[in-house]
């Protein structure tokens, strides 16, 4: 069986937590896209983590971790992530990366950095990662895929030159910044062959020998739907598709073995980057927020940037979770609300003079303006609470109409920021 774990809004939703607490019950887990750009924090009895390629199940020793051919891979990366857990004291995950997994090269994440110089104020937002032009470069047929490395030298220079005299053209003309040199890319690529060697495999068959054999296989995602370049707030977005649908394509399994998606919904909004955000607010209340959201207050686990901060959005919160075909969602950081004495939630949007409930393409959605409702706020903390007729009635009554905006049933709330920081439920959408 396939589940498929993924996000319903901007990112940032506890895709992490969820995968760390559901792999405890799995032998697979799969990161099927995305790269280095975005981090998925954790915390354990190992301690306190931010994972960005490994997938969340390397904390496991019954767990194969994946890194799915949909990953845009940075190797040196890879294996400064591994040793920081082995540094940390985690016994040493077993790790396969797929042989058609695309390599990020040094160069892409410098051409992401002198783009977004050379947009200035009309730039995207970009972590300067590389992960824009890898993709660009992966679908112009001109990455380098990891079987490659083990392909014919000749072969692998001849195709070092080719790549130097496309991109020397923009460094010089464009960007005014030093050329490629062949040959470091091609020495750069014998490095990288090296480093990965040892993990490399066809991952698409051994996942699908994995599931004739009956193993349980986590897909996780990384990002949320509102950043899907087909179905997100495009241009704002990333450059690979986080939706579930994808996790077949990104990992190399039969669509139609993806049987469960749990897609992760925040109990409030928070995005990094530029972009659309309808309910986002700001100055003091903002930071209030912001300061008491997360672990240790919202932050990048990348970037260490303070994240945009808003209140729950129903309207987005719906569109992310039947774009992703949830099937359940795990509702995360609801403690983190508690110090609030009223909870505004948006449930509609006004575009026009008309409110709208369905979630519109970014032309509308740069004149929406939020229609609130207001909600009683619970005034306690709620961590260490196991069973969800203990929580108090008005964060019962939050949760529940978060439920009825989704219609998908809410079966986890999420009450803190440790693994089993969760509380279970069942829905009675789900009866």
């Amino acid at each position: 069986m396939v589940t498929a774990i993924v996000g319903a809004n901007w990112g940032d939703e506890g895709k992490g937590k969820i995968t760390d607490m559901l792999a405890e019950k799995s032998d697979i887990v799969v990161r099927f896209q995305g790269g280095a750009n975005a981090g998925h924090t954790i915390i354990n009895d190992y301690g306190k983590f931010a994972l960005h390629l490994l997938p969340s199940g390397v904390f496991y020793n019954h767990i194969t971790s994946v890194i799915g051919n949909g990953v845009a891979l940075n190797i040196p990366y890879l294996v400064k992530e591994l040793k920081s857990l082995t540094d940390q004291n985690v016994p040493m995950p077993n790790i396969i990366v797929s042989d058609r997994a695309q390599i990020l090269m040094p160069y892409h994440i410098d051409f992401d950095t002198y783009e977004e110089a050379r947009l200035a104020g009309k730039s995207f937002g970009s972590t300067k990662s590389g992960i824009a032009p890898f993709y660009s470069d992966k679908y112009a047929k001109i990455g380098f895929q990891v079987s490659e490395l083990f392909d014919d030298e000749e072969a692998l220079r001849d195709k070092c030159e080719r790549v130097a005299e496309l991109k020397n053209v923009m460094l010089e003309h464009l960007y005014h910044k030093p050329l490629l040199d062949p040959n470091d890319i091609f020495n750069t690529l014998m490095e990288y062959k090296e480093m990965v060697a040892p993990y490399v495999k066809d991952t698409a068959l051994y996942l699908q020998n994995a599931l004739k054999e009956g193993k349980r296989v986590l897909l996780e995602g990384q990002l949320g739907t509102l950043k899907d370049p087909d179905h997100g707030i495009y241009p704002m977005v990333t450059s690979s598709s986080t939706l579930a649908s994808y996790g077949a394509i990104g990992a190399g399994i039969p669509a139609a073995e993806i049987k469960n998606v749990v897609t992760v919904v925040k109990a409030y909004s928070s995005a990094v980057g530029a972009g659309e955000f309808v309910s986002e607010i700001f100055g003091e209340e903002a930071d209030q927020l912001r300061n008491h959201g997360g672990d240790g207050g919202e932050y990048g686990a990348t970037t260490g940037r303070p994240r945009r901060m808003g209140w729950f959005d129903a309207v987005a919160s719906r569109y992310g979770v039947r774009m992703q075909g949830a099937t359940e969602v795990a509702l995360t950081v609801v403690d983190a609300l508690g110090y609030l004495d009223e909870i505004p939630m948006c449930v509609g949007y006004e575009i026009d003079g008309v409110v709208r409930k369905d979630f519109p393409c970014t032309r509308e959605l740069k004149k929406a303006k939020p229609v609130l409702k207001v909600f009683k706020g619970w005034k306690c903390d709620i961590g260490g609470i196991k069973n969800y007729d203990e929580l108090p009635q008005e964060c019962r009554d939050y949760v529940e109409a978060i439920e009825a905006e989704l219609n998908v049933p809410i079966t986890m709330v999420s009450n803190g920021p440790k693994r089993h920081d969760i509380i279970f439920r069942e829905s009675s959408l789900a009866k």
